[in-house]
């Protein structure tokens, strides 16, 4: 298994995966799943729907591999938007499905609090934890909205309504800590 935090060896297996190469895909899978289930688990607080939302990630990054392109996003935030968008699809299924139309505004919170998250801390990868150490910067509501935003894959006025806000105090919240969050991160980028 190669370390969680490698960018070099992951950029390497999604080349050999991008070339139908059977065991670089099981190699990318053993590295990665762990914390790509703790993820989908996060968005769906249940285990059979995470694992589903792994299972249809893994199927779709071995279709799209030969697509990927490093130059515009690290491999693991590449995999994360993948398992993100199929567990949001699994969520509207499964909410369509029992009528439910709820959602938990406070799981926003959990990004900024590492102790929350359903897998070991030591198996989070290094963009993951400065991430939650960047989220902590931005206040509630600014995290929940972008929480709603990319987590809930809710539209700008769906969060304004669901906060109780106007919709240009939403984008403008959320336009805003994307800024702090982007200049967090490549602060702790800089050597």
């Amino acid at each position: 298994m190669i370390p969680h935090n490698d960018q070099d060896d992951l950029y390497r297996l999604l080349a050999a995966v991008a070339m139908q190469d059977r065991k670089a895909f099981r190699t990318l899978y053993d590295a990665t799943s762990a914390q790509l289930f703790g993820f989908a688990l996060r968005v769906l607080h249940r285990e059979e729907l995470a694992e589903e939302a792994v299972r249809d990630a893994f199927v779709a990054i071995w279709h799209a591999a030969p697509g990927y392109q490093m130059h515009l996003t690290p491999p693991l935030t590449w995999m994360v938007t993948i398992v993100r968008n199929k567990a949001q699809h699994i969520r509207r299924r499964t909410h369509a499905d029992a009528g439910d139309g709820s959602l938990d505004i406070e799981a926003a919170d959990g990004l900024a609090d590492p102790s929350s998250r359903p897998t070991d801390p030591a198996h989070l990868s290094r963009d993951a934890r400065a991430l939650a150490r960047c989220m902590e910067m931005l206040a509630t509501r600014q995290r929940q909205a972008i929480g709603m935003a990319y987590l809930h894959d809710l539209s700008h006025d769906e969060v304004a309504e669901r906060l109780d806000l106007p919709v240009g105090t939403v984008k403008t919240w959320i336009r805003r800590g994307l800024v702090r969050l982007r200049d967090c991160l490549a602060q702790r980028e800089a050597p």
